[in-house]
């Protein structure tokens, strides 16, 4: 089991309910959408998974590691083997090539420029972009940046992906290219989770965990 969650609760403030009770398990290779409206809490179901928060009470294994038994150091350790991240915004930086961004997701591996830049060449050949290694995101489109986005995230080949609304800032075409990239990723063995307000975004995944206040429906 990639994903484990037992009995999950997340309450902020002492008093708001973000998460109640939530049971969840995700099998390697899986493709599947977190959905529901603002508030639902979907957006702590992806801080638990991403081990970017820890519970109030229950139990959170991400790869079989119980998250709450593990120090900061050997939480990012988790999240530098295990996890990538997709946001809706890009979060490029502005002035720097599309090799670079990419390669600078690496900057905490440890591996010299040279091997990181080999391996962002290549992540960013897997989503389509090998053609436009040296240009800046403001010489791209929105899906394409969305893509070296992508890249960044899987250039370490992390068997889990989390995608926030990845296509929130997106038009109809640039979205599509987008979930294409994601699903080739899948199909070559990465699991990926994606979470969406967008039913149709939701439909389009194998699997669909519908959240309404707090709870999976």
């Amino acid at each position: 089991m990639i994903i484990e969650l037992r009995e999950v609760t997340k309450v902020y403030n002492g008093q708001v309910q973000a998460l109640r009770g939530v049971d969840l398990e995700v099998e390697p290779g899986e493709l599947l959408a977190i959905v529901g409206p603002s508030g639902s809490g979907k957006s702590t179901m992806l801080h638990m998974i991403g081990t970017l928060d820890r519970p109030t009470s229950g139990t959170v294994r991400i790869a079989g590691h119980d998250v709450a038994k593990l120090t900061d150091r050997q939480l990012s350790a988790l999240r530098a083997r295990h996890l990538g991240f997709v946001f809706q915004q890009f979060h490029l930086s502005p002035g720097v090539t599309a090799l670079d961004n990419v390669a600078d997701g690496m900057l905490y591996s440890g591996a010299p420029l040279r091997e990181r830049r080999r391996r962002a060449r290549k992540a960013l050949e897997r989503v389509g972009l090998g053609h436009r290694l040296d240009h800046k995101p403001n010489q791209m489109s929105g899906g394409e940046q969305q893509r070296v986005a992508v890249a960044r995230a899987v250039v370490g080949d992390p068997p889990l992906l989390l995608a926030d609304e990845p296509t929130g800032n997106l038009d109809t075409a640039s979205g599509a290219e987008v979930l294409k990239v994601l699903k080739d990723l899948n199909d070559a063995g990465t699991t990926i989770a994606i979470i969406t307000h967008d039913n149709d975004i939701a439909e389009w995944c194998p699997r669909q965990v519908r959240m309404r206040d707090g709870r999976l429906t």
